[in-house]
């Protein structure tokens, strides 16, 4: 889809639709009262009739407006006015976008961005209407012989600004919005992809395709590398596949070779049958979203790629899968993980924690500015969070701040669970410095805990996401999250934030 941004009268625009929002009840926008004032009361007529009464959700298609040069107006129903935040915004934006591809219009002039939000600037509304419009047209069906008959006739939105002074700062955060879609919709396409297909191999040639595309620095260290630097904790974990791990490094330099990069480490498990500690068959079709936080981190970087910020940024991925068989690390086996430290591997299916604690040692080579872990790593977090926020520990509460506050900005939120000393007590193993798991208690909080171990020397955050990066049921699919709250976060430390 092809965007522009535009300030103008919604009544003088020369376009198939212009969109203009209603609140609840039959209150007219700013926008649509000019287009009503231009047909003289053709637009507040019918809505005094009951055609609408601006339910969120709602929409109203009408065509030849008298006094205006489009051939539709699309009134958009916005809710009560007073109930009209972050949320509410982004689904009318959705609604608009859905419902244009049904009407047959090519190109449209949207006026949603001209609706007020409290302490949310128009480069806010612009940033966001560009990424929800592009993620509502996403589509994964490369798999199907047959196309699902779907009309996306839309190829063109403008989106509205009240001054044109506001113009400048309108085209930088379209430009952000359209980075954050496509770093969203990678991440979504490589979740979606299933594990016969998505295996380390192919992520690590995602990571090749990249380097070429945005000329950044690709390393993709093999097996006996990884062994060469004593990561056994990863290791075990690849042991019963015959997939070969891949352990992924690519950088980004937007800045100063001087100045420290921030690292993002994703967890790459292609699939996960739970190793020995086999998981029940019921949706274990599910856990090729195991490596979504590879593939969020992927998304982050592709986004940060495009949008040239000036930083640097390295992201680091630890692939494999996680499979039973005849060489599959045991319940009960110890091994040495790269920071030295031993392991007791109580359960071969908190197999998350393993492999990141590899790379979370060999992170410190970077003199890292900031280490954010992103993995799908425990039920708990579901428990405790469901599905609308993911779990964030750190050990620096700064960095937890800064993270806390990209999520609201981005409407991509997160939710802070303690690290205390107090929960270490779970992991003591009476034969190795460590269990991989703390039993069922507080799991998210004790596999956090497992991870603080490896990352003493640098501030570090971790961010949970197994109950936001995919759902469930018939809208099955990844999510691309948290590639919101990760870009806003970096637009925040590159200073591109408005």
């Amino acid at each position: 889809m092809e965007f522009s941004i535009k300030s103008g009268s919604p009544e003088k625009q020369r376009s198939a639709c212009v969109v203009a929002g209603v609140f609840e009840p039959r209150k007219l926008t700013l926008p649509a009262e000019l287009l009503d004032k231009a047909s003289n009361g053709y637009i507040s007529d019918l809505i005094r009739r009951g055609d609408m009464e601006g339910k969120a959700g709602s929409t109203l298609l009408l065509h030849n407006v008298p006094g205006t040069l489009c051939d539709r107006v699309l009134l958009v129903g916005l809710g009560k006015e007073r109930e009209f935040h972050e949320k509410e915004y982004g689904a009318a934006i959705r609604t608009a976008v859905k419902t244009l591809n049904e009407t047959g219009a090519f190109d449209a002039s949207l006026f949603l961005t001209e609706t007020s939000l409290k302490k949310r600037s128009i480069a806010w509304r612009v940033r966001q209407t560009a990424a929800i419009a592009l993620d509502a047209t996403y589509r994964f069906d490369q798999f199907k012989s047959k196309k699902d008959d779907v009309r996306r006739p839309l190829r063109k939105l403008t989106l509205a600004v009240e001054r044109r002074n506001e113009l400048t700062i309108a085209e930088e955060a379209l430009v952000q919005g359209e980075a954050i879609a496509e770093g969203m919709a990678l991440a979504k396409t490589l979740g979606n992809l299933p594990a016969n297909v998505c295996t380390p191999s192919y992520l690590a040639d995602q990571a090749r395709q990249l380097a070429e595309e945005f000329k950044l620095d690709c390393q993709v260290l093999e097996r006996e590398d990884m062994e060469a630097l004593g990561m056994h904790s990863l290791l075990a974990v690849a042991k019963g596949s015959h997939q070969p791990p891949k352990f992924i490094v690519l950088s980004y330099k937007g800045a100063k070779a001087s100045e420290k990069p921030v690292v993002l480490v994703g967890k790459g498990i292609t699939f996960d049958t739970g190793g020995i500690s086999l998981k029940p068959s019921a949706e274990m079709d599910e856990m090729k979203f195991d490596m979504c936080g590879a593939a969020g981190v992927l998304g982050t970087m592709k986004a940060v790629a495009r949008m040239q910020l000036p930083i640097n940024l390295t992201v680091v991925i630890p692939s494999t899968e996680n499979m039973p068989g005849g060489s599959a690390t045991r319940p009960g086996d110890i091994v040495t993980s790269m920071s030295g430290q031993t392991i007791e591997i109580i359960n071969t299916d908190a197999e998350g924690r393993l492999i990141l604690c590899d790379a979370l040692t060999y992170a410190e080579r970077f003199d890292p500015a900031a280490v954010i872990d992103v993995a799908t790593l425990t039920g708990a977090c579901v428990v405790a969070l469901g599905h609308v926020a993911t779990g964030l520990l750190a050990n620096n509460d700064a960095l937890a701040r800064e993270l806390l506050h990209a999520g609201e900005e981005a409407h991509d939120r997160a939710w802070q669970l303690p690290l205390w000393e107090d929960y270490q007590e779970l992991l003591k193993s009476p034969f190795a410095d460590m269990t991989n798991t703390g039993g069922r208690q507080g799991g998210t909080i004790t596999a956090s805990c497992f991870l603080s171990r490896f990352t003493k020397k640098y501030d570090w955050a971790h961010l949970d996401i197994a109950g936001t990066a995919w759902k469930s049921g018939t809208d099955k699919g990844a999510t691309g999250r948290p590639v919101p709250l990760l870009i806003h976060f970096l637009l925040k430390r590159a200073g591109k934030l408005n």
